[in-house]
């Protein structure tokens, strides 16, 4: 059964508004996870429902290790979304993907420590598969918008998560390179798995902003960072504006949508009632079907 769009847009470092959001307003959504990273900017763009939440929060008073990804993702879903485009700046570990450059992902690579990295656990025990963790459908659309913005574009590229909230070191660098990593950042996940769990599609971007430290005698700053963020966040937003134009009139269901189905382990009569509780908008759909 089709049904309209809502998506959810998760902007990183350099992406804090969206342009042309009709009938805007910032709405603050409760969540049983903690405090959000920021209110959410609810509108629309023509007839598509768009919910923005910056993902460091405005101004970026939080850091990558500070940041509640189980109250953001949860926000979202409160907040109506259906799938979610989560924007990202991320360093380079390939030297075709050179500052500038968009980076669509398809795999990721965990070395983040310590981050609550799920929404189940004793009283609900569930196991989501994350063998393809993005949303196939949401990334060719989202790399189609960005050709048509005239952006330069690579795909299918592996993402490596780290802690910082330091930069990584040359032989960390290097040693992702040799895991097959090509772009690295510090908060897609958990972001990404959460996200699965919530059984929300999610479509990642990176904003290629610097080589890391790869290469001999290149190093990493904030200024060198930011600099590049302003040069792409315009393509950034022309891409997005382009992104939801170019969305079906109405949305047919993926598979994504019953990632819960047949992964709960736990025998219903051990459900705990206070862990269901904080799942009203995660499992909704699981725990009060129609």
């Amino acid at each position: 059964m089709t049904s309209p769009w809502t998506i959810g847009i998760i902007g990183g470092s350099g992406l804090y508004a969206i342009e042309g959001l009709e009938d805007a307003q910032w709405i603050a959504i409760d969540s049983p996870w903690g405090k959000p990273s920021d209110e959410v900017l609810c509108g629309r763009i023509g007839d598509v429902r768009v919910r923005f939440l910056p993902r460091h929060g405005r101004g970026h008073p939080v850091a990558p290790g500070s940041l509640n990804s189980r109250a953001n993702i949860d926000a979202l879903k409160r907040a109506g979304c259906t799938d979610i485009l989560a924007i990202s700046a991320v360093g380079s570990l390939r030297e075709e993907i050179e500052p500038g450059r968009f980076a669509v992902v398809e795999q990721f690579i965990d070395q983040t420590k310590g981050r609550a990295a799920s929404f189940f656990g004793d009283g609900f025990v569930t196991h989501v598969s994350m063998a393809d963790p993005v949303c196939a459908r949401l990334s060719d659309m989202v790399a189609k918008a960005i050709a048509a913005a005239k952006g330069k574009l690579a795909t299918g590229a592996t993402y490596v998560a780290i802690e910082g909230p330091q930069f990584s070191t040359r032989a960390e660098s290097q040693m992702y390179r040799e895991w097959g990593a090509d772009v690295i950042g510090m908060t897609a996940l958990p972001e990404a798995r959460l996200a699965r769990e919530a059984e929300l599609p999610y479509a990642l971007v990176g904003m290629t902003t610097d080589y890391d430290c790869w290469r001999e005698g290149e190093d990493v700053d904030v200024a060198q960072v930011v600099a590049q963020m302003q040069l792409n966040g315009k393509l950034a937003r022309d891409a997005i504006a382009g992104f939801i134009a170019a969305l079906p009139a109405e949305r047919e269901p993926s598979p994504i949508d019953f990632a819960l189905e047949d992964a709960v382990i736990t025998a219903p009569d051990q459900h705990d009632p206070a862990v269901l509780a904080k799942l009203d908008a995660v499992a909704g759909r699981l725990l009060n079907p129609e």
